[in-house]
């Protein structure tokens, strides 16, 4: 045994990221009572479809179901070598009298696939709810912010204006995305049910003298018990491992979208334009005082990382299976679906903190609309001179000459002067007020306000109001 008192590595996803009700989905203790529920429902359907075993030996099994011996298992398990048998002999220490029908007709698989897919579908089920609630605090943000003018930026360059709220659909669009993929997941989820070693249901056609209706019932009836409605047609021993990529992708694509939000408003952070919270004591820098470092959105795009890379474990387990089963799945899945699920989890939690509490800086905003807005407004200031009785052809000469002035003195550290240059040439018939008016900056948002009315009222309103009851934890950022 090793030294209890010594130091030992933590999980972080567990002690500084995700929740406590994500962690408890996967606790080793929630699977091993998965695994008595398990038992207990194929020994109350065996009963229920004329196998000899009594009243009194499934009272027994009930009354341990939550009893777990977890020291004598593991004990068992280092002389067993094998960690279901560990279990079954635990179970049956505890309830003699059931002890000769408990696993009857059953694999591993039907305990450890049935009970991993029970820890997937609570998991999906927490992160559905979570992403209810960033879908709604960020339409909240967008709404507030429909018609804001802001720069856009292509290739991070400044671009057409858009608004701030409509930045904001962009991410929710995502959002919506991955719900609507994590629901589709969850519809899908196929239970593995009773198939037995090689998927045959074999032992069972046994225990049932041959009568294959009554297997099928027994396999629809514990998997009610289990409360899945769909079951897989066929497995191998196992249920196809592509089963744990389907979903790891979808966490994956959550994991993306995150990303990019938090990547966005790290730089929108550096341009002053729009800060995440940032806590009265907290500090930016051990070194620089004044400092107010993006931390939560920096963390959200190094965990992201990270559930991004997990599904490839998944792809490679789903490619490496050999005919009916092979044992090279079991250790890479005990990390990777768990480390999946918990980062999911303390991404959706850190990325509704920081949609929460955004601030946005309109003045700042505002300047940087100054600095490149005369640029991009040359061709509307020239349609106007234009009316205004000027010469396209001389007109544009004129602006060219103009904007690269006012370019040089912008790259020269100077403010773009490009407006007073326009308006003190005598050839450009337009006065500052009428140059000021094409300037003003709604008039460059295009449909950006009515944009953000439609996607909310159209798309995401009903999406929330058919989710309503749908609430997710309370969860703090922990650091």
């Amino acid at each position: 045994m090793p030294n209890e008192t010594a130091p030992r590595y933590a999980d972080p996803l567990v002690t500084r990221y995700a929740s406590p009700e994500m962690a408890s989905i996967f606790a080793d203790l929630t699977r091993f009572k998965q695994w008595r529920r398990l038992w207990i429902a194929l020994a109350e359907a065996e009963r229920e479809l004329g196998l000899p075993i009594s009243e009194e030996q499934l009272a027994e099994m009930r009354a341990h179901a939550e009893d777990i011996d977890i020291a004598r298992a593991d004990e068992l398990e280092r002389k067993l070598r094998h960690d279901v048998m560990a279990h079954v002999h635990t179970f049956g220490e505890q309830c003699p009298g059931a002890r000769p029908i408990i696993h009857l007709g059953a694999t591993s698989c039907y305990v450890t696939d049935n009970s991993e897919l029970w820890q997937i579908r609570e998991g999906l089920k927490l992160l559905r709810a979570r992403i209810v609630g960033l879908i709604a605090n960020v339409a909240d943000f967008a709404r507030t912010w429909r018609a804001q003018p802001a720069l856009g930026y292509t290739h991070f360059q400044p671009a057409q204006l858009t608004t701030v709220g409509k930045r904001a659909t962009l991410w929710l669009h995502d959002f919506v995305e991955d719900l609507l993929e994590i629901e589709y997941r969850l519809d899908r989820l196929a239970f593995r049910g009773l198939k037995g070693t090689t998927g045959t249901q074999a032992s069972f056609l046994e225990l049932f003298d041959g009568d294959h209706a009554r297997v099928r019932e027994l396999e629809a009836r514990v998997a009610k018990k289990m409360g899945f409605e769909r079951v897989a047609p066929v497995t191998g021993q196992t249920y196809s491992r592509k089963q744990d990529w389907q979903v790891l992708q979808a966490l994956s694509g959550v994991a993306q979208s995150v990303h990019k939000f938090a990547n966005d408003i790290r730089l929108l952070q550096h341009l002053k334009e729009i800060e995440e919270p940032f806590g009265s004591s907290q500090i930016g820098s051990s070194a620089m005082a004044y400092k107010r470092n993006p931390m939560r959105s920096e963390r959200a795009t190094g965990l992201a990382r990270w559930v991004v890379n997990v599904v490839q474990n998944a792809s490679m387990t789903a490619s490496e299976q050999w005919f009916e089963r092979t044992l090279d799945d079991s250790a890479n899945r005990r990390l990777a679906i768990p480390h999946a699920f918990l980062g999911a989890d303390a991404l959706l939690i850190l990325t509704t903190n920081i949609a929460k509490g955004l601030v946005v800086y309109p003045a700042m905003i505002e300047q940087h609309i100054r600095q490149e807005l005369p640029f991009m407004a040359t061709e509307n200031l020239l349609m106007a001179a234009v009316r205004a009785g000027g010469d396209r052809q001389l007109l544009h000469e004129t602006m060219r000459v103009h904007s690269q002035a006012a370019g040089d003195t912008v790259k020269a550290g100077g403010r773009n002067d490009l407006l007073e240059r326009l308006a003190g040439d005598p050839g450009f018939p337009l006065e500052t007020a009428e140059i000021a008016r094409e300037l003003e900056p709604m008039r460059f948002v295009g449909r950006a306000p009515e944009q953000v009315d439609e996607y909310l009222n159209e798309v995401v309103a009903p999406i929330l109001a058919a989710r309503a009851s749908l609430k997710p934890p309370e969860t703090e950022v922990k650091v």
